[in-house]
């Protein structure tokens, strides 16, 4: 059985580290046995305060902390290995199979470039592993059973966990985003009807406070700031909501599987690269849908992400339905655990 070496760098707020948990935690769960080596393991004393059977969460080594390499080394992110790592790599006999995990993008190049060899000077290989949308990527992480939990979720149950109800005709949404100009705008579309706000700490509940006040309420719409939530507990927020505003990679990938309409706020870059990341997978996801909703989802995503004012929300009901086609086409390709699982015995 290999052992997984799986290096992760937090480079800000928080997102690496949660996918390269979850995966560590979902090779756990199929028998896998995973050393997660990480710079910055703080936020996992809420993200997964419980650990997981079978995942050893390791600082970051240097050459003062040697360890043995597992038989799979999987480099996310490219946050290139410890140098004495490497080399010990480079003595076992066999070498480990070393991924390194790319970014999730809906761009061309990614199907491309997924599972291209790239062989180093000391004599070893790094693959290129790409999550994907299509059946020519890597795919996204799906934990065994995730969508049947989903189905069997019961939203009023967990709001009263958290102290909350909906009330009469109210509306869920929840809120994750970064530093986003459009928030004003779309907090006095929402304050038109019914509408209960749940808000994630960090700049989700900043800017809610700085834009509504200490009453956290605005017409019809009032706002809750949740606490640190652990990741099935996020999962259960997506769950729970009608539209979900998520940002960056793990949380947009949740909102997919929880199947209501969503709007990914992608991480804004300076060179305005998110723009064609952005405009990639808006591409996939309108695929098929009508012209003119899809034009109205559209420019709303765009100005979300800082390009123009924010118009009207898309119509619901068709946004609900593309949603649950996208998700159904998604899970019916192989997850990214399953691939990796199938890559590395492939090339053992």
């Amino acid at each position: 059985m290999p052992h997984w070496d799986l290096f992760c760098r937090v480079i800000d707020n928080h997102g690496d580290l949660g996918v390269c948990w979850r995966l560590a935690a979902d090779l756990a769960s199929r028998g896998e046995r995973v050393r997660l080596w990480v710079d910055d393991a703080a936020a996992l004393a809420w993200m997964a305060p419980g650990g997981a059977a079978g995942v050893e969460v390791r600082a970051w080594p240097d050459a003062a902390t040697p360890a043995e390499p597992g038989g799979v080394v999987i480099e996310a992110f490219g946050c290139e290995l410890p140098e004495a790592f490497v080399e010990r790599m480079a003595a076992r006999t066999p070498p480990p199979a070393w991924i390194n995990l790319e970014y999730l993008s809906a761009e061309s190049y990614v199907e491309r470039s997924h599972r291209l060899p790239s062989p180093q000077r000391n004599g070893l290989t790094k693959w290129f592993f790409y999550p994907g949308f299509s059946g020519r990527t890597g795919g996204l992480l799906r934990e065994r059973g995730l969508l049947a939990r989903r189905e069997a979720f019961d939203v009023a149950q967990w709001l009263a966990s958290h102290g909350l109800a909906r009330r009469d005709g109210e509306r869920l949404v929840s809120l994750f985003c970064y530093d986003n100009a459009a928030l004003p705008a779309l907090l006095a579309q929402l304050a038109g009807a019914p509408t209960l706000l749940l808000a994630t700490p960090g700049p989700a509940a900043r800017q809610l406070r700085a834009a509504l006040g200490e009453s956290l309420s605005l017409g019809a719409l009032r706002a809750v700031e949740l606490p640190h939530l652990p990741q099935p507990g996020f999962d259960h927020l997506l769950w729970a909501c009608d539209l979900n505003f998520v940002r960056g990679e793990d949380s947009a990938v949740r909102a997919m599987w929880a199947g209501a309409p969503f709007v990914w706020q992608f991480y804004p870059q300076a060179d305005g690269a998110h723009f064609a990341k952005l405009e990639a997978f808006l591409a996939l996801f309108l695929h098929g849908a009508a012209p003119a909703w899809a034009a109205d989802c559209r420019a709303f995503w765009r100005a979300w992400n800082g390009a123009g004012a924010l118009p009207a929300r898309p119509e619901t009901s068709a946004w609900r339905a593309r949603t649950l086609t996208w998700r159904n086409a998604l899970a019916a390709q192989g997850d990214l655990c399953s691939q990796l699982l199938g890559f590395v015995a492939e090339k053992r």
